[in-house]
């Protein structure tokens, strides 16, 4: 087979194309769905949520966040594993959650931490079948509104501890016998999987993380075969794609041939933190030689770019951050800095600049920048 040999310029042309961040945007947010494969949900809003500033990050302020909202409460796209997906690709997940649980050791027996889970599931068989009649019968409904049963309470040393009915929930949730059909502002709505997947034949579990795997790497562009644990939605590309090497770079990647040699015309685009084309930051320092943590978790003493500073995209570079508050109560998009990797010559800067006055109209945010 093939060994594709890519610069780092073309490796990164190759991973910004296939995350919709070229000067061709998408016509709207199913389309970022489909070309995304995912969008991660996570209710941070220091700027907005990470799904809605994805969705503009590819869209610009032609995106309502009632797009995504409504679209979830019709359940023309779904909810699973923290990650908003098509309708259709639940079905690649069916026949896995009927082989719950799954992970196991290369001699086939059970990790002990899914022994633990699978025991404490069977322990508490009646508050799993009370929770289906009642959902069976009002659902979907919020977890408060779901009886507590459990004969065995959850034991974590984490924030987990004694919550029960979240737990026997996310649980169920893995084994295919709830859904999530919605939200309530922040909180989950609970249905039975049968009333919210479609129903469409199961895909077995080999072919099922074929079809994924390929489906991921085309949405990425350019993957390690293996890559580092990711709760939901994995960060590598398996077997899928064909063979490269990026110079200067050691050890060999996955690529998707279908967009090797594609022309590239960029854009300057600010991105989420969780954006999926910074999540992996070994591959991101790899590929972008950018330099880059979340510091939301670190004492703000300790802080280089600030709690939720967000990557600067520029044609196939990653070459600042900008620090930003959306403060709400003030009615203000707050810019408390710009961090350029390098000095910024004046077209850039005042495409950076653009890019915040748009994302301060899409918040409906006054731009405040304090420099």
């Amino acid at each position: 087979m093939t060994v594709h040999q890519l610069s780092r310029r073309d490796a990164r042309r190759l991973a910004v194309r296939a995350q919709l961040l070229t000067s061709e945007r998408p016509a709207g947010l199913f389309e970022v769905v489909e070309g995304l494969n995912v969008l991660q949900l996570d209710q941070t809003a220091h700027v907005a949520p990470n799904a809605d500033l994805v969705a503009w990050s590819r869209l610009g302020s032609s995106y309502d966040v009632s797009e995504l909202a409504d679209a979830l409460a019709t359940q023309e796209l779904l909810e699973l594993r923290g990650f908003v997906r098509l309708p259709q690709s639940l079905a690649l997940f069916r026949a896995e959650m009927a082989e719950w649980p799954a992970s196991r050791r290369p001699d086939g027996k059970l990790l002990d931490d899914q022994v633990y889970r699978r025991d404490w599931v069977q322990a508490n068989e009646g508050c799993r079948l009370d929770i289906l009649e009642r959902l069976r019968q009002d659902g979907p409904l919020l977890m408060r509104d779901l009886p507590d049963t459990c004969v065995v309470p959850w034991a974590s040393t984490g924030w987990t501890n004694n919550r029960n009915v979240s737990q026997l929930l996310e649980f169920m949730m893995q084994r295919g016998e709830v859904a999530i059909a919605g939200r309530d502002g922040r909180d989950r709505l609970w249905d039975l999987a049968s009333r919210v997947y479609p129903d469409e034949p199961l895909v077995p579990v080999e072919k099922a993380r074929q079809i994924r795997d390929e489906q991921r790497l085309r949405s990425m562009g350019i993957l390690r075969a293996k890559g580092p644990a990711c709760p939901g939605e994995p960060l590598d590309g398996g077997v899928a794609g064909e063979p490269a090497v990026v110079d200067g770079v050691r050890g060999e990647w996955r690529v998707d041939p279908e967009l090797l040699g594609r022309p590239f015309s960029g854009r300057t685009a600010l991105l989420s933190p969780l954006d999926r084309l910074v999540y992996d930051r070994k591959r991101m320092t790899e590929l972008f030689e950018f330099d880059y943590q979340l510091e939301m978790y670190k004492p703000v003493a300790n802080r280089k770019w600030g709690y939720f500073a967000l990557p600067i995209l520029h044609g196939d570079r990653l070459v600042g951050k900008v620090d930003a508050t959306s403060d709400r109560k003030a009615g203000v998009f707050r810019v408390d800095a710009i961090h350029e990797d390098a000095p910024f010559p004046r077209s850039l800067g005042t495409a950076v600049h653009r890019e915040l006055r748009d994302l301060a109209q899409w918040l409906d945010l006054e731009l405040v920048v304090m420099m």
